[in-house]
């Protein structure tokens, strides 16, 4: 900083300017510094650089909401939170197995949350859905504690904390799947929830401005460690957040400068670096940096002088003057100049040790709530500065090993029970015991009126919603009826079935297509000015394009969710959607439609978390297999979405080939999920290559829906089925017209006849070969039960050869339930940029490689002499010493 050449010119401008504040208020003076910074810029004076603002408070005491509640009496509330809390995570380390368990996150949020408990988390009524709330997943026992005490845990399941194998059980972090009436949202693997909370905000404001469901002041909370900033997923969809004004939404960010392993930022200052940030994404930042017993000091500090050393401090030595004590912080802080010294000066290291951090003083914590639920046209992120361990002493307060503490050792343990005022006496300690105040105390009647007043308990999650009436199958005859000497995509069947679903009177308004901005890619440009594309803001210019049928139309009341170049953001629009039935009691039904490549690769731990929080929709994988999109090469071709998507365990996956195999599944999933309110997800593979689709067999709709299902019996003339020799084909998606082709081509060159069987979904036909052996294997006592592959191939003859566009393990899934001899070909390896058919070629699973897999399945029954799988190979050009395209 240059020296000041002026300082009375100077003295003269800061008075100045304290005067405007003083006697016209801080909007005119917030608009004169506009006006100064506007003219210096014209004037080609450099600005200085200021997105970032004193390390203090952002609420001035003066401008502070006065908190109404009585604040004795919440800290005694929140002290038994805190006492119980600890205790079930000690209680469960003392069983064999170490359960592990995390206890100072929660120790460092208990005000965050206590405050959002008592006076802004609403529960619900009849005019509104209670607010969204995403707690941050290592503070579970706090919440589980504060749920201990109004009666909706049990002793017995705090006993069972992290045993969830058990009836009573309660899970080790936020778990919809495992407490379905109890966690809305799982936030855990870190990152994911506060993406997830940004567009669960976005679809609130979608929802609201589509007419669909009223908002009103509804709220979508996301608590957030500030070391899970450093992952992408917290901060990269900030900026849609700010584009959108969705002042619906409040981050609040634990700031206690820890991360797992130890300082977030040591050598700087996270709360600065994120108040930068946030507020250059559009957000309203408030910072809870210090607690009211700092407003004494700052109203002294007339001369800057404490500020500038508090700006300049870093947080690794911020966590040092907590645990290293008073006289630490008294020789280092307030010791390094005599400015500073002075305001030391009357302070005894007690008083010191009761600076405290704004985001253990609720009153603080109240001023930064009440801000942001009143703020409008922005989201807002309070930044509140807490001590990881807070409470825990030595043993773990403002300590790098913070995070792995599970336990206090006796002396820990009583001095803070005393700390808080616990009545629990030395001689019950050993025991560990719980503590609840009687249903008629003070204690508990403070407690449950706030929430009565709040209109009901949180966490809490609606298991279903009300069922639609769901299209019947017929409604689609289009697609069923095949497309004679026409050819078409399964992705064009899927924009004809959607287009169908969109003018249903009783479903289209819930239909919600999802794109990552590849909508021209897929065929679905066509709906652009049909239904229009959704933002929030309308559509304030004219599109270039404003002349054709199919122009870029943005609305306000758009259906079409176009998310851009963004994966992640769109799965997670999409997550919000799929759980709109629980949240807004509003079953939507989301079609995602992208690169199948930029799927479960992309997106993976969003897809599971997608299982846990039991969505209901269909993502849908486009331009899938490896050879089917052709020239785009290795990192577009996804020869193993399908085998990745299976790994969900309420994700069903299907890899059709015709229109009618796409409408029969997508309308029974549409009735599992809506009709019967299961809790599964469709993945359902989509194809960009163009041919002609049969109608569908007759009764086929059993096997489309379980996996497998006999296509076409190709037959030799002149030979009897039961005497000619024969294979069964399997195939699937992309690959199937390949299997048909081999067919014929057997019966026309070899005389060999075949079945040639669709394979809808192998992972439908491996979990339910699983499950019959399972079933068989825990009842010895009984007939064995058979799985619907054996059922299907039991009475065929010959081997069994299936050939995919994926990797050989899709296939391979079901080789333990097949009653015959078993033979897979698929796509290992990287892709390849080249024509279709030579990439089928390349990896093998052409029509050419089907019959010669068929021929030399029958030559080692030996029905066929090995002579005849050669000639085949040469007359088809395949080289047995070709390198392995799954290692080349």
């Amino acid at each position: 900083m240059r020296e000041d050449e002026d300082p009375v010119e100077t003295r003269e401008w800061l008075e100045a300017l304290e005067s405007v504040i003083e006697y016209e208020g801080v909007e005119r003076a917030e608009y004169l510094l506009s006006k100064l910074s506007d003219r210096a810029t014209r004037a080609g004076t450099p600005m200085p650089y200021a997105i970032t603002t004193p390390f203090r408070n952002s609420i001035q005491p003066t401008d502070e909401a006065r908190m109404p509640g009585d604040m004795f009496m919440e800290r005694r509330i929140r002290s038994l939170i805190r006492w119980n809390a600890l205790v079930m995570v000690m209680r469960a380390n003392l069983k064999p197995g170490d359960l592990g368990g995390h206890i100072s996150t929660f120790s460092s949020a208990a005000t965050l949350y206590d405050v959002g408990f008592n006076y802004f988390f609403h529960g619900g009524d009849d005019k509104r859905e209670p607010d969204l709330i995403y707690f941050q997943g290592h503070a579970a026992p706090g919440i589980y504690a504060r749920s201990f005490l109004e009666g909706r845990l049990s002793q017995e399941q705090l006993d069972h904390y992290r045993q969830d194998t058990l009836e009573n059980g309660i899970s080790s972090y936020p778990h919809p799947w495992l407490m379905p009436d109890y966690w809305q949202f799982p936030t855990v693997s870190m990152g994911l929830g506060p993406i997830q909370a940004i567009y669960q905000a976005h679809i609130m404001k979608y929802l609201h401005n589509r007419e669909l469901v009223e908002s009103g002041d509804r709220k979508v909370w996301c608590f957030v460690g500030d070391g899970e900033c450093d992952e992408p997923e917290t901060l990269g969809a900030i900026g849609l957040a700010g584009r959108e004004n969705l002042d619906n939404l409040i981050f609040v960010v634990n700031c206690n400068l820890q991360r797992l392993d130890g300082p977030v930022r040591g050598n700087g200052k996270i709360i600065q670096e994120l108040e930068g940030i946030f507020r250059g994404a559009g957000w309203n930042v408030l910072k809870v940096v210090w607690g009211r017993h700092w407003d004494t000091l700052f109203e002294k500090d007339t001369e800057g002088v404490l500020q500038e050393a508090l700006d300049r401090t870093c947080d690794g030595e911020l966590q040092n003057y907590l645990s290293q004590g008073p006289a630490y912080t008294r020789k280092h802080f307030f010791g390094q100049s005599p400015e500073l010294a002075e305001f030391a000066r009357e302070l005894t290291d007690d008083d010191i040790l009761a600076l405290n951090r704004g985001g253990h003083d609720p009153y603080k914590v109240y001023a930064a709530y009440n801000e942001a639920v009143t703020n409008k046209g922005q989201p807002t992120v309070i930044l509140a500065h807490t001590i990881k361990g807070y409470g825990f002493g030595k043993g773990a307060e403002a300590q790098n090993i913070a995070h792995q503490v599970k336990k206090l050792d006796k002396e820990g343990l009583k001095a803070f029970r005393d700390r808080f005022g616990v009545p629990v006496n030395d001689d019950e300690l050993d025991n560990l015991p719980y503590y609840r105040p009687a249903a008629d105390s003070p204690e508990m009647q403070y407690m449950q009126k706030r929430r009565r007043d709040l209109g009901g308990h949180l966490p809490r999650r609606r298991r279903d919603a009300r069922p639609l009436k769901i299209p019947e199958l017929k409604t689609f005859d289009k697609l069923l009826e095949g497309t004679g000497e026409k050819e078409m995509s399964t992705t064009m069947a899927f924009v004809r079935m959607l287009t169908i679903l969109l003018k249903d009177k009783q479903v289209g308004q819930r239909v919600v297509p999802i794109v990552p901005d590849e909508a021209r890619t897929f065929g679905i440009e066509g709906l652009f000015r049909q239904t229009g594309i959704y933002t929030s803001e309308g559509q304030k210019y004219t599109p270039e394009d404003r002349d054709q049928i199919m122009y870029y139309r943005e609305d306000k009341k758009g259906q079409i969710l176009q998310e851009g170049i963004n994966e992640a953001g769109a799965m997670s629009a999409w997550i919000a959607a799929a759980s709109a039935y629980s949240n807004h009691d509003y079953p939507l039904l989301p079609f995602y439609i992208f690169y199948s490549m930029f799927g479960y690769q992309r997106v993976g731990d969003l897809c599971w978390a997608a299982g846990d929080m039991r969505a209901r929709g269909f993502l849908l994988g486009g331009t899938s297999g490896r050879t089917t999109l052709n020239g785009e090469g290795l990192q577009h071709q996804d020869g193993h979405g399908l085998v990745l998507h299976n790994v969900v365990p309420n994700c069903l996956t299907y890899d059709p080939a015709f229109a009618y195999e796409v409408a029969v599944i997508i309308q029974e999933g549409m009735r599992r999920m809506y009709q019967e309110n299961e809790s599964i997800y469709y993945y359902i593979t989509l194809l960009n290559e163009n041919y002609q689709h049969p109608p569908m067999p007759k009764g086929a709709e059993e096997g489309i829906i379980r996996g497998l299902y006999q296509l076409e019996a190709v037959n030799v003339a002149g030979k009897a089925k039961d005497k000619a020799l024969r294979v069964q084909l399997l195939g699937s998606g992309a690959i199937l017209n390949e299997v048909r082709a081999a067919a014929q081509m057997l019966k026309e060159e070899f005389k060999v006849g075949s079945d040639v069987w669709s394979v809808t979904s192998f992972g439908e036909l491996a979990r339910d070969g699983q499950h019959v052996a399972r079933w068989n294997r825990l009842h010895p006592d009984k007939k064995n039960r058979t799985s619907w592959v054996h059922d299907q191939l039991k009475d065929q003859k010959g081997p069994v050869i299936a050939s995919t566009d994926y990797i050989r393990l899709q296939s391979e899934q079901i080789r333990a339930f097949v009653p015959a001899s078993y033979h897979v070909l698929g796509t290992d390896g990287f892709g390849r940029s080249d024509t279709r058919w030579n990439l089928r070629s390349f990896f093998e699973v052409d029509r050419y490689h089907v019959v010669t897999a068929a021929l030399n399945a029958l030559a080692e029954e030996g029905t066929v002499e090995q002579a005849t799988v050669i000639e085949a190979m040469n007359q088809y050009g395949i080289d047995g010493d070709k390198p392995n395209p799954a290692s080349t």
